[in-house]
């Protein structure tokens, strides 16, 4: 029976079996109620009594040692949701001492990642609330690196860097972020800098421990919400600038009694190769980026504190510049652009981006007007490692599709473009990397994260996706303009060659949204750009059909090319434009209501808007003494042969491709020079 006592149940028991959970006990019998994990618990009335029974007890006896380790596996693992996680933490009150393997089990839990962002912050506060009353905190010291690396986490930081402070290692946390501070004494009336955030808490645990028997209101309540909007700081006075490279206050005290090569007397990239195992990092590893010769030292470094100090430091300073200040911090912009632009050309220097970077990007956006700094920060979001297909839409689709809509022609324009860069960042990392890891390759140097092959093509599809639906809503609201049209088809270009120039098996066709603008444009360099990436998706295609057996592409890919090819050559060579199965059908009467003579034939070679320029040029020059101009007559005889060789010598290449690799052309005795053949459908 569930409702039966089951004593020797403990947290490492739990561990052994996923599938159930522990919901009541009491101080000193384990008195368990085992469910199967993933019951519902909303409208669960069970569930709500035996929570509300515990909730008593821990609020008015407290739980013991091992009630707590059970109830914080419970809680953290979120065998029943975190909602009930959240409330189990709320009342974990203990009655004498916190058993250090809980903690150690409750750290492991948090560098999972499982948890959201409220329920991270609310434990890291339960545990400093019960530090004092952990039974032995040598385990908990001895994973000090891994509770450091939270602290590049903004909503935990200041919780962190609290539990940081407990621990009696307080120098290197200094040593990594601040050497050059290690070694300045505290005074000694300086007040601690670290608030109180948990007395709620510590009035419950007070009342435990005062009297056993002193009942407490159960609707303890404790404010852990993440705020969504930061509170107003005042200007801190940092400008954006990088600050000058200097030694640490240890290597200067030991520069006459040792080897090191201080990073300041660096000059030139011989002396950074004779000096390479002898230099030390600089008090401030900012001033790494105003120095050629030093980003190549930080290129060299495999001291993953360096990479750390970094990030900590340039989120810091973009967060407080860009984020967190309201009054102002960014109306020098010429002293901002400097500085994004140094960091650019840094991230291009270094072939990769910094993490946090990335992560003031995401949050940048959401408050981002499109307009301060446009270039720079689209120059920095085009660096950005690849988005898991999980998080890419909520990071970065959502804010940039709002300001896409809602913004101008040139601002689309530089949307598609830092889209395009950063779908090439991507392609050129997989092509290098994949290579040399086997497809099993970590998404920057300095991120832990992993990706597969599968993960990257998922999120290149929904990059590649998300531009065709942008783009097709984007030229209907500009109204098809030539200049968002060039852009598009340049995003499109580099589609058409993920496959053989990047070395991924993907192949994505272009929505009709984009294809037919594109064919119907009314400029030839458009049109030549559609007629190139046609004749790259051939050649792509292709290649994967003979590469059936290691690359598989969809029927509805193949139906999409054909269907396109069939189009182009209906309107551009055979005149047949808007019949029927010839791609693109139109109702009959309503092409005669628009009055236009032999409609099927005015987007052909001779009377395409975005060709009709040359083909008067070279009637003139075929006919300079007609007072009339007849254009049909360019289709007769050789003349046809000559005007499209005519047009392959205006600069055509792509029309030139696409129309040797379509058509197999037979000559004919009559007046017609050539037919059409689908020999360049694939299927």
């Amino acid at each position: 029976s569930p409702h039966l006592p089951r004593s020797g149940y403990t947290s490492s028991d739990l561990a052994r079996q996923p599938t159930f959970a522990v919901l009541c006990l009491t101080p000193n019998n384990v008195f368990c109620i085992v469910v199967e994990a993933g019951t519902p618990w909303k409208g669960n009335d069970t569930v709500e009594r035996h929570l509300a029974a515990v909730e008593r007890v821990g609020l008015s006896r407290g739980l013991s040692p091992q009630a707590v380790s059970i109830l914080l596996e419970f809680s953290l693992s979120l065998r029943m949701g975190s909602a009930i996680g959240i409330r189990v933490l709320k009342f974990l009150v203990p009655a004498s001492t916190v058993p250090e393997e809980a903690i150690i089990r409750g750290v492991s839990w948090l560098c999972v990642d499982k948890m959201p962002v409220n329920m991270q912050v609310l434990f890291v506060r339960w545990v400093l609330t019960v530090f004092d009353l952990i039974d032995s905190k040598d385990q908990l010291r001895a994973i000090y690196g891994f509770i450091f690396n939270f602290v590049t986490e903004e909503n935990l930081c200041p919780y962190i860097c609290h539990l940081l402070y407990l621990t009696p290692y307080c120098d290197h946390f200094y040593k990594v972020y601040c050497p050059e501070l290690v070694t300045i004494s505290v005074p000694a009336k300086m007040k601690s800098g670290f608030k109180n955030h948990n007395s709620t808490w510590k009035a419950a645990l007070a009342a435990v421990q005062k009297s056993s028997t002193t009942e407490l209101l159960s609707d303890l309540q404790l404010s852990v919400g993440v705020s969504q909007q930061p509170a107003t700081r005042k200007r801190l006075h940092r400008h954006l600038t990088i600050p000058a490279v200097s030694s640490s206050i240890q290597s200067q005290s030991r520069l006459s009694g040792s080897k090191v090569f201080p990073l300041e007397q660096l000059r030139t990239f011989s002396q950074l190769l004779e000096n390479l195992h002898r230099i030390e990092l600089p008090a401030q590893m900012g001033s790494l980026l105003g120095s050629t010769v030093a980003l190549h030292f930080l290129d060299c470094v495999r001291d993953s504190s360096a990479f750390l100090r970094l990030n900590f430091w340039l989120g810091h300073l973009l967060h407080e510049e860009f984020i967190f200040c309201k009054d102002g911090g960014t109306q020098d912009l010429t002293e901002a652009t400097g500085f994004l632009n140094t960091l650019i050309s840094t991230q291009c220097f270094l072939q990769e981006g910094f993490a946090a970077t990335e992560l003031f990007l995401y949050k940048f956006l959401n408050i981002w007007d499109g307009s301060l700094l446009r270039p720079e920060i689209l120059g920095l979001l085009s660096n950005i490692p690849v988005v898991p297909c999980s998080r890419i839409k909520t990071l970065l689709f959502e804010p940039l599709m709002q300001l896409f809509f809602t913004s101008s022609l040139f601002f689309k324009c530089s949307v598609i473009e830092c889209l395009t860069n950063m779908l090439l960042k991507w392609l050129t990392w997989h092509s290098v990397y994949a290579f040399e890891d086997e497809l099993d390759i970590s998404v920057t140097s300095q991120t832990p994260m992993n990706m597969t092959l599968s993960g990257l093509m998922d999120s290149v599809v929904e990059l590649v996706h998300f531009v065709g639906r942008i783009s097709t809503i984007g030229l209907q609201l500009e109204g098809y303009h030539s200049l968002l049209l060039s852009f598009t088809l340049d995003f499109y270009m580099m589609v058409s060659d993920m496959y053989l120039k990047y070395d991924l098996p993907l192949v994505l066709m272009p929505p009709a949204g984009v294809f037919y603008p594109a064919l119907f444009a009314t400029d030839p360099v458009n049109l030549d750009k559609l007629c190139h990436i046609m004749y790259r998706y051939r050649t792509n295609l292709m290649s994967a059909k003979n590469q059936e057996q290691k690359m598989k592409i969809s029927r509805k890919t193949y139906h999409e090319f054909n269907q396109y090819v069939v189009s182009m050559v209906s309107c551009l060579w055979n005149s047949r434009a808007f019949q029927p199965g010839m791609g693109l059908e139109m109702d009959e009467g309503l092409l005669s209501r628009s009055g236009v003579p032999e409609p099927w034939t005015r987007f052909s070679l001779v009377y395409h808007p975005a060709f009709l320029g040359y083909a008067v040029d070279f009637h003139e020059n075929c006919w300079p003494e007609r007072m009339k101009m007849d254009l049909s007559s360019i289709k007769l005889g050789k003349r046809w042969d000559w005007y499209v060789e005519f047009l392959y010598c205006q600069g055509l290449q792509g029309l030139k491709e696409f129309m040797q690799s379509s058509l197999r052309r037979q000559s004919s005795v009559g007046g017609t020079r050539a037919t059409s053949d689908s020999q360049s459908q694939v299927n």
